[in-house]
């Protein structure tokens, strides 16, 4: 049995990020770049859910699988807490233009909850096939495969026609609009979201191995995992 002081920091770490992103998320990033503005394809919460991954990369190679898990299962109970109650509540703070169905914020829950916990299980998997590799190799593997498999599962579950027995869908999502709001070939919006949720993370995923070597050099000796 670990002590109850390993988990606080992993725990407390992740329970912020969650926590920020869900807050983030739901502001467009304003920023016009030529003909394209990125508030049509990204949300400031594309910049700090990567985080995420560092948090478990880090958690797993100091304390090891199991600790990383609790802490991504504790991210999975705010992810979900988040997604229903902070948009009503900035809604109510009147940070928020608009009010989301019931219904609707289910859908967006299950999303955010299924995708952050197959993501970062995922990562913890990759992380420890690769452990013992070059030090940069697996956290990078594993917050790319996470990245991926977040965003495919998420924009999915949360916007595809498919899942609408989940709850009803945003009509302004599943209009066709240019690609990534700037190529002739067009699909559906939540397409060009998620294809600029993922490039985000891939960016976020390759910034994100320098404060994991210093701050695995500085603070983290190796120590063997136990699964």
């Amino acid at each position: 049995m670990k002590p109850l002081r390993i988990y606080l920091l992993p725990v407390a770490a992740m329970t912020t990020i969650v926590l920020a992103a869900n807050v983030a998320v739901q502001f467009p990033l304003f920023v016009q770049l030529a003909s394209l503005q990125l508030a049509d394809i990204l949300t400031w919460g594309a910049f700090v859910y990567p985080f995420a991954f560092l948090v478990t990369d880090l958690t797993n190679r100091r304390y090891g699988p199991q600790v990383a898990r609790r802490a991504v299962y504790a991210g999975f109970v705010m992810a979900v807490l988040c997604s229903i109650v902070i948009p009503p509540l900035l809604f109510d703070l009147g940070l928020l233009g608009y009010a989301t169905a019931a219904e609707r914020l289910f859908r967006i829950a299950i999303a955010s909850g299924t995708a952050f916990l197959a993501a970062q299980l995922l990562d913890i998997a990759v992380f420890n096939r690769l452990r013992g590799a070059s030090w940069w190799r697996a956290p990078a593997a594993s917050s790319i495969s996470g990245s991926v498999l977040d965003t495919l599962v998420f924009f999915t579950v949360a916007f595809a026609p498919v899942f609408l027995f989940l709850g009803p869908n945003e009509p302004f999502a599943l209009e066709n609009a240019p690609l990534l709001g700037v190529f002739a070939t067009e699909a559906p919006r939540w397409v060009s979201w998620g294809l600029g949720d993922l490039g985000v993370k891939l960016l976020i995923a390759v910034f994100a191995l320098v404060p994991y070597r210093v701050i695995m050099q500085q603070f983290m000796p190796y120590r063997t995992a136990q699964a």
